[in-house]
């Protein structure tokens, strides 16, 4: 059965000049975030989503997240209609978040966990275990008691993974999980979300790492102007041939390619 499913789906962002729009340098009009997109991954596999940016990535997610909803087509998770019945679909997901202003700075990471553990629903006497197994996964259990303030842009990035995972979410949520980790940091969340497939969930993974993508991925959707520019499995794929098959798709040559064009060596 397939977790999520996107059918024909496009997003539409309209945008209006400012009030005070005294030189008139500012027009109306409208950018196509996604046009006409059609994906699905099964339960227990995890989707890869590659492209520039401004390419659909982060608005697949959200979409799928309901945090937005689709002008046309329609996005099902776990066989629920996100327009329909968003919050059915709500327990289902969960969206690592992992922006400063994601978080009370003047709690503790295990404070924040707890807090975020209660609004997801959480049982009271399953919270303590769940926190701090969550605090051990991320690498964040010598920091659970320091104020969020004071974490490094890597902590955070760790501590909203494990937010994403506090209410054990059937579907993962992940965008640019690693950008700010270090190499041990991102080998150990590798690590990570090879786990949970193998417990049942299913995973959307945003990055621009081809590295990453054949670290963690099932298979590989590649975005380019919001359109689905190419879809495979990646298997035993290496980091060449998942590069090679994302510049192919987009029709954009990747640096190599550019510097042996114009006759550098």
């Amino acid at each position: 059965m397939d977790s999520i499913v996107l059918e024909s789906v496009s997003k539409i962002f309209r945008h209006h000049p400012a009030l005070f729009n005294w030189m008139g340098r500012e027009r109306s009009g409208e950018t196509r975030a996604l046009d006409d997109v059609s994906l699905s991954v099964a339960r227990g596999k995890s989707l890869v989503l590659l492209g520039p940016n401004g390419s659909g990535k982060t608005t697949t997610l959200k979409l799928v997240s309901t945090m937005l909803l689709p002008d046309a087509g329609r996005v099902l998770v776990q066989g629920a209609d996100t327009q329909g019945a968003p919050n059915e679909v709500r327990k289902h997901v969960g969206f690592a978040v992992a922006t400063e202003r994601s978080f009370f700075p003047r709690l503790s990471a295990r404070e924040n966990l707890d807090f975020f553990a209660t609004l997801d629903d959480v049982p009271h006497k399953a919270r303590p275990s769940r926190v701090q197994a969550m605090l051990e996964r991320t690498g964040l259990l010598d920091a659970a008691d320091t104020l969020v303030m004071k974490f490094s842009s890597g902590m955070y990035q760790r501590l909203g993974i494990a937010r994403a995972l506090i209410k054990e979410p059937s579907v993962i949520l992940l965008d640019e999980p690693t950008r700010s980790l270090d190499p041990a940091s991102a080998a150990h969340f590798w690590n990570l979300v090879r786990e949970l497939p193998a417990q049942g969930a299913t995973v959307i993974l945003a990055t621009h790492s081809f590295n990453e993508a054949a670290a963690v991925g099932d298979f590989v959707a590649v975005l380019h102007h919001g359109r689905l520019a190419g879809y495979r499995k990646v298997g035993d794929s290496s980091v060449e041939e998942l590069r090679s098959f994302y510049f192919q798709t987009t029709g954009e040559l990747d640096e190599a390619a550019q510097l042996a064009a114009r006759g550098w060596r």
